[in-house]
């Protein structure tokens, strides 16, 4: 349960796969965590929930083996910590485009010396666990995961990935489309060559390139062109469209 390998993994290139938490139930979290899933996304940016309401998902996760990944709504040093405290293993910061917004998300994220988060993670003593151990390795165990969403972000990449503490640069495809005037066309030529560079532009760094997709032949072209972080979809759109489809297959 602790620390989870997660960083671990993204360290020995392993290929780490998630998928979203699609209701935040203690059933649905049971049964994501067996789909065999290195991490659960549980989103707080566009989702209508917050800390209050997944309280525990997170050490439901981590005693499962699964690695709770939450995004805050945005880089907000309140936020964050409140992630970090209910269980995150990897807090993912949404709309990151300088390396000065990069630096302060990873001060938000680490403990001192490293950063500026204050000491309670009380996650620690509803799982039952040594609360000062968990203080004194929780920058060891934790993985900061940067969205990269706009064309501003991309262009000031190389400054971006040279600051310290970052584990992931997460590319936004629907963001991004946005971004370079092709909104919700997230197959533009703008878009990909974007996507396509990203994991060029990181190579040697060590920080992984990843993103979020749903259809299964695009995800296994992103792992072609580098990516080694994944969210594979949400099983509610994956379920509703099975359903729709077999509704229609029996209807015709």
């Amino acid at each position: 349960m602790y620390p989870n390998p997660l960083k671990q993994k993204l360290q020995r290139g392993d290929l780490v796969l998630g998928t979203s938490l699609a209701a935040p139930t203690p059933l649905v979290t049971a049964i994501l965590c067996k789909t065999g899933v290195d991490f659960i996304w549980i989103d707080t940016e566009h989702q209508a929930w917050g800390t209050e309401t997944i309280e525990t998902l997170p050490v439901q996760m981590r005693q499962a083996g699964v690695a709770p990944m939450i995004r805050v709504a945005e880089s907000n040093g309140a936020l964050i910590k409140k992630a970090c405290d209910v269980g995150g293993v990897a807090i993912m910061v949404p709309q990151i485009s300088t390396a000065e917004e990069a630096a302060q998300a990873v001060s938000y994220v680490k403990y001192p010396p490293l950063g500026e988060r204050g000491l309670t993670p009380t996650w620690s003593v509803v799982a039952g666990l040594d609360f000062n151990e968990v203080i004194k390795t929780a920058n060891d165990e934790i993985v900061v995961v940067l969205q990269l969403e706009t064309q501003a972000g991309f262009d000031n990449l190389d400054e971006i990935k040279q600051v310290p503490g970052i584990d992931v640069i997460l590319v936004g495809p629907l963001d991004l489309s946005a971004s370079v005037g092709t909104i919700t066309d997230t197959g533009s030529d703008e878009v990909q060559a974007i996507m396509r560079e990203v994991p060029r532009r990181l190579e040697g760094t060590g920080i992984v390139t990843g993103t979020t997709l749903v259809d299964v032949a695009e995800m296994q072209q992103k792992i072609d062109w580098g990516y080694r972080f994944m969210n594979c979809g949400s099983a509610i759109a994956y379920g509703a469209a099975i359903v729709r489809q077999n509704v229609e297959t029996l209807r015709g």
